[in-house]
């Protein structure tokens, strides 16, 4: 037997697996220098983008500016946000733009809306106080602050903020990619847009971290075609970063959107490996910890959705069809607690009581119970003025279940309370050594995911 050190919410595990069980990096962390020069990347970024003229050159006074940036479920602990926003400001009033004529948005899409004093904890203090009479976050529910654009090829409605419809310049600041999940024409397409839009996009088989022959990228790239037709190519000013680990910064890209996602892409292809090439074979038992982390709990903490669907399945559970035989199983280690934070998650508990007990097909899910959360006005009413998620991303979140077409079993692993994984029809046992016991003979890989941590 050989010892291990495997995350388990808040602490750590010694477990014991076979002699021959192979131990694989997630690739959390790219091979790529970090930055001593944070200001230095984002200023050489503004001044030699990769496709335009320099910031400055593209704005005049009298023009009406947009600076938009991810929000706090991006998983990027370098001081990104609070270092750019004030150089970007800087920049646009140095240009000629009147302060008054800047506005500032938190692009949180279907994402819960932050306070100001969240807000703070992510862009700065300083920065908040300054401006925060034209500091706001995206409102996918305020038809009047949404404009139409039209639909793509395909079919697929293009309606997103007048914040950048209304502006003569938006200037984009993207924290992350994750993969490919993230960038491009995500960050507006997505993020200042409305569920109207998401919906096409965001299905259980769309939505992808693919490097390569992204479906969700290729209808966002279609989305994009038509808001460049409607506003112009230069209305857009994109800042893309690529991180070398989520608390230092690799490099930023300035450009437009489609050159900025370009760079990154190819940054990403070189230095972070294909899953699928992690094991010579896949393996029988695939083994990971689950940390108590989700980019939905900033601010707050997490539920048994979060935990087991959407981190443990959807974030940490790629590794699934990379490692695993079909019929694999999968053990996870995870405290996996019955707490639920009800103002800022408020659908969430009515998705595990009613609606996981009908099914555990995310497509089921989709179009039977989504519909019906969309039109919800108790939890619409709450995503707009009481900071909680949109009520059809209790929905979302579950749309990682597709793992179990893969998976044959599921195990839990030190759960606090084996009555919620079983709530998911999931096997429990008090160690990741009796699970990987129970697992049986065969092969098993251990994924070494790191510890996290949620803002707070």
């Amino acid at each position: 037997m050989t010892e291990a050190q495997i995350v388990c919410g808040d602490r750590f595990e010694t477990v014991r697996l076979p002699q021959n069980a192979v131990t694989v990096s997630p690739g959390v962390s790219l091979g790529l220098p970090t930055t001593d020069d944070l200001a230095g990347v984002i200023r050489h970024a503004m001044d030699e983008p990769l496709d335009t003229p320099p910031l400055r050159a593209l704005v005049k006074r009298g023009d009406r500016v947009t600076i938009a940036f991810d929000d706090a479920t991006v998983p990027c602990y370098a001081p990104l946000w609070s270092t750019a926003l004030p150089m970007l400001v800087a920049e646009v009033e140095n240009a000629g733009v009147r302060e008054e004529d800047i506005s500032l948005v938190c692009a949180n899409a279907l994402h819960r809306k932050l306070t100001h004093e969240e807000l703070a904890k992510l862009i700065g203090h300083e920065f908040v106080a300054r401006h925060s009479s034209r500091l706001r976050c995206h409102d996918a529910e305020d038809e009047a602050g949404l404009q139409h654009l039209g639909t793509t090829a395909s079919g697929h409605d293009v309606e997103i903020s007048t914040a950048v419809t209304g502006s003569d310049l938006t200037i984009y600041l993207n924290c992350s990619t994750m993969r490919a999940f993230s960038g491009g024409w995500k960050s507006i397409c997505v993020g200042l847009s409305s569920y109207r839009s998401i919906h096409h996009h965001h299905t259980p088989d769309i939505m992808s971290m693919s490097l390569d022959r992204n479906r969700m990228h290729e209808i966002l790239d279609e989305m994009g075609s038509v808001v460049d037709a409607a506003l112009g190519t230069r209305r857009i000013f994109k800042l893309e970063t690529v991180l070398a680990n989520p608390l230092a910064v690799h490099t930023v890209f300035g450009g437009t959107v489609g050159a900025t996602r370009a760079a990154v892409l190819e940054t990403l292809r070189a230095h972070q490996p294909n899953r699928r090439d992690l094991v010579e074979e896949p393996v029988d038992t695939v083994v990971y910890g689950v940390p108590d982390w989700s980019p939905y709990a900033a601010y707050s903490h997490n539920n048994p959705i979060l935990d087991l669907i959407s981190t443990g399945l959807g974030y940490l559970g790629g590794v699934i069809e990379a490692l695993g035989k079909p019929g694999c199983t999968v053990v996870m280690a995870t405290t996996c607690r019955d707490r639920w934070d009800d103002v800022h998650h408020a659908s969430y508990r009515e998705v595990w009581e009613t609606v996981l007990p009908q099914t555990l097909d995310p497509d089921e899910a989709r179009h039977e119970f989504e519909p019906r959360f969309a039109r919800r006005g108790d939890y619409i009413e709450r995503y707009r003025h009481h900071n909680s998620f949109h009520p059809v991303h209790g929905i979302m979140a579950l749309y990682p279940l597709k793992r179990l077409r893969h998976a044959g079993r599921v195990i839990v692993a030190g759960a606090d309370d084996p009555s919620i994984p079983a709530h998911l029809g999931f096997d429990t046992t008090p160690t990741v050594d009796d699970a990987v016991a129970e697992a049986g003979d065969g092969t098993v890989a251990l994924v070494e995911y790191p510890p996290a941590f949620n803002r707070s």
